[in-house]
């Protein structure tokens, strides 16, 4: 079976990289530049942004994101493109993806700027969209991976603190996921089956959450940046990123796209409900006790939800459950990567069963 790896261009990650953007868009020979921001980032570094490319002599379009990472979305910025030659995405993981999607169908270089390491999403060739009302639409594979990512530690460590744990909630699922799809030899979203390379990069990603998470949780809380946080950022936006990517996704993720139909689940972030998706992996594989609740404690020292009420279920609705198990089993989710076939009724029940040792 043919492996396949792939990643981004290049990968930057320092202090005060957004200075220099103006810059790092010259060197791929930009003349003019589209940047879709963040509000809350474009509110405190739009002077910064604007310096940067007048200094690099690109003039530079500046774009609000709102809304939804929807298709209704990308449409909508790419009808107002003009004659600009990259575009660049500042901000979350959804204002990310919506750059990464108008890159997609305009055919132009991408440069993606996380201000949060709230999910592993910079670094994929991959823009999850959804609906104008926040439920999971698609996976829209792309042609490519960005041409460049650029990761501002200092933005990042002053992000709140619960968005970094949202990340790290993304990224422990990488491991598992990965070591499954390598036991099922599934095709991921490289194309390809698993590598020695991303099965590593994985594992990698899941050791230096276990190590370094906490910490990097404390610092964040103070505002402060550090070796530890600058581990985790590495982890949750480039280990994690590769690893999903070319390692594959499997229950964990299919947990989490069915758990979006929910609307009492929406205030939780992807990386939450991932977290939840991961405890109830593990069940589905009747992994070793130790390996499952190792998972659930460091969960609960970094805060991410491990029961169904930490997810904004607060009844056991059986019949609501069971619509969530079914659409986790469609024909398309990332449950088909598991190394057996899983049926809705089995879901339901390492659903259950998770709450039950979460609580």
């Amino acid at each position: 079976m043919t492996q396949i790896i792939i990643s981004p261009s290049k990968y930057i990650q320092g202090s005060g990289e957004i200075r220099k953007l103006g810059a790092y868009c010259a060197q791929l020979g930009t003349t003019q530049a589209y940047a879709v921001v963040d509000p809350y980032i474009l509110s405190l570094y739009k002077e910064e942004l604007i310096h940067s490319f007048a200094e690099a002599a690109i003039p530079l379009q500046l774009r609000e994101f709102k809304g939804e990472c929807s298709q209704r979305q990308v449409d909508t910025i790419n009808a107002e493109l003009d004659s600009s030659d990259v575009i660049l995405g500042i901000g979350g993981g959804k204002t990310l993806d919506t750059a990464k999607a108008v890159s997609h169908f305009a055919s132009l270089p991408v440069v993606i700027v996380p201000t949060v390491a709230s999910t592993d999403a910079p670094c994929s060739a991959l823009s999850v969209l959804y609906t104008d009302e926040g439920e999971f639409d698609r996976y829209l594979a792309l042609r490519r991976n960005p041409d460049l990512v650029v990761a501002d530690v200092d933005i990042i460590a002053k992000a709140p603190a619960r968005l970094l744990a949202a990340g790290i909630g993304d990224a422990l699922s990488t491991y598992y996921e990965a070591r499954a799809c390598q036991k099922s030899q599934a095709l991921t979203h490289a194309g390809g089956t698993s590598s020695i390379a991303a099965l590593s990069l994985a594992k990698a990603c899941l050791e230096t959450l276990l190590t370094d998470g906490v910490a990097a949780l404390q610092d964040v809380q103070q505002k402060r940046t550090s070796p530890a946080v600058e581990h985790i950022v590495e982890a949750n936006i480039y280990l994690s990123g590769i690893g999903f990517e070319s390692g594959g996704l499997a229950a964990a993720h299919a947990l989490h796209n069915a758990l979006t139909l929910l609307e009492e689940c929406r205030h939780t972030y992807h990386g939450e409900k991932v977290a939840f998706g991961t405890i109830v992996q593990l069940v589905l594989e009747k992994a070793p006790t130790d390996e499952t609740l190792k998972v659930i404690h460091f969960c609960q020292e970094i805060g991410l939800p491990v029961t169904l009420q930490e997810l904004g279920i607060t009844s056991a609705d059986h019949e609501k459950l069971m619509r969530v198990a079914r659409a986790s089993c469609a024909e398309d989710s990332p449950m088909q990567n598991m190394p057996f076939q899983v049926c809705a009724e089995e879901v339901l029940e390492a659903i259950l069963a998770a709450d039950r040792l979460g609580k």
